[in-house]
């Protein structure tokens, strides 16, 4: 079992990962590998989710509140871009549960996750680099919306990263950098909160001890500060420094594995 020090470490890096382009999944998968660490194992990663989906819920509670009771009031605007983030959330979902048992098994081989990391960051670089900032969140479209769906749904294989595939496909669809962020993060809200209400069970059969309690409140504190931090980033940044990082941590990786 984790220390509740090690737990804090985990939550942080969870928080931090999980709204940067650099994907969580592959990072709570090697620091404990790169650290000798123990695997915390899915559980442990189901409360570190349930700290991010609470700062989701922190940051943005204005505008979920917003959404939500546009179904009851004449808010026609915020009544589409619910639907419009359900729709995204579909295909994500599906292929969730379609490869659940692999996400467990075979894809987190960390020769893969370097591999998807480079790719990936070159294709983040290339295409926030080439993009036109020309879009709103209100000009998506259901096909846009789709398309940004699936690309949430690639994050199934760690080093992908959901914010990272779902900002470079709304990039690619010319959304300006801050409401490809912001897209981003509202869509990950219900697939978060689906997929942690479905994996519950897996936290309450471990039980709930001090370091499940750390690592969810150290993932739910960075989250915010890193949904904040990002926004505010790239109001006047492009994505590139997240990029070259994702390359120089699939070097590290791909070096320490050889080794």
């Amino acid at each position: 079992m984790l220390s509740s020090f090690q737990a804090l470490v985990m939550g942080a890096v969870q928080g931090l990962t999980e709204f940067l382009p650099v994907s969580s999944s592959a990072h709570l998968i090697l620091v404990p590998w790169l650290l000798n660490w123990e695997d915390p194992g899915l559980a442990f990663d189901v409360a570190l989710h349930l700290g991010t989906l609470l700062a989701l819920l922190i940051y943005y509670w204005q505008t979920w509140i917003k959404l939500v009771g546009s179904l009851v009031t004449n808010d026609v605007a915020s009544r589409r871009l619910l639907f419009l983030l359900l729709v995204a959330s579909v295909p994500g979902a599906v292929i969730g549960l379609l490869l659940e048992k692999e996400a467990e098994t075979i894809f987190r081989s960390p020769l893969l996750i370097a591999a998807t990391m480079a790719v990936l960051g070159v294709v983040l670089w290339l295409v926030d680099k080439l993009a036109r900032s020309k879009s709103k969140i209100q000009d998506l479209t259901v096909g846009d919306a789709l398309l940004i769906g699936f690309s949430q749904a690639l994050a199934i294989v760690p080093g992908v990263s959901r914010s990272g595939a779902t900002i470079t496909m709304a990039r690619a669809l010319s959304i300006e950098r801050e409401d490809a962020a912001n897209f981003s993060f509202l869509m990950a809200t219900p697939i978060i909160a689906g997929a942690g209400l479905l994996e519950t069970r897996k936290l309450v059969t471990a039980g709930i001890h001090a370091p499940v309690l750390w690592g969810f409140l150290a993932s739910a504190i960075f989250g915010v500060m890193a949904i904040a931090g990002l926004i505010r980033f790239v109001r006047t940044q492009t994505y590139r420094p997240f990029a070259w990082y994702r390359v120089a941590v699939a070097i590290v990786v791909l070096a320490v594995a050889l080794v």
